[in-house]
């Protein structure tokens, strides 16, 4: 089930709002430019499905997702439980950084947890199977995937280099509640 919760910057155990409605996230999410909907596939996936099957099963959202926010690169990322290098990979993420094109998301399976410093609030929004999010450009954030993580993500790119993170320098992610 998707969440949000809403905590201030300075207060980490404060919470200010929570919901696991999601015409709610979105509404909360908009009104700071944070994109979230929630798709469905157009057939079912099997467990095992290649990139091109999961890409297929999505098309029509990713069309329109490309056309709207000028995206130029779209990939699938996956990682399974008992992956010997997860303790590394979820350290990459879990530092404040922003990226100078938005950060869209969309979890096929699993989950993940996007955190987001916009003014003095910080966003924790769990994000599972069906959800999409568009972090916008130069907005502070860090993710995490969890200790043992299983998630299928499709990534949308405005540049073909991917993924580059410019960290903020502050150690504002350590203060936060993180998953399990």
């Amino acid at each position: 089930m998707s969440q949000l919760h809403i905590y201030h910057d300075k207060h980490p155990t404060e919470l200010l709002f929570e919901s696991s409605e999601p015409a709610a996230i979105a509404a909360e999410l908009e009104a700071v430019g944070v994109h979230f909907e929630q798709w469905q596939a157009t057939k079912e996936l099997a467990a095992n499905a290649l990139d091109s099957e999961i890409l297929h099963a999505y098309n029509n959202d990713i069309i329109r997702l490309k056309q709207l926010g000028g995206y130029q690169t779209v990939d699938v990322i996956a990682l399974r439980r008992g992956n010997p290098d997860a303790a590394s990979l979820r350290e990459k993420f879990l530092f404040e950084h922003t990226h100078s094109e938005d950060e869209v998301r969309f979890f096929v399976a699993g989950q993940g947890l996007f955190c987001l410093h916009i003014g003095s609030k910080v966003y924790q929004v769990l994000c599972q199977q069906g959800d999409l999010i568009s972090v916008p450009e130069n907005t502070p954030h860090w993710f995490d995937m969890g200790s043992d993580p299983e998630f299928t993500a499709i990534r949308l790119f405005n540049n073909t280099e991917g993924w580059v993170a410019k960290e903020t320098g502050s150690n504002i992610a350590t203060l936060f509640p993180l998953l399990d």
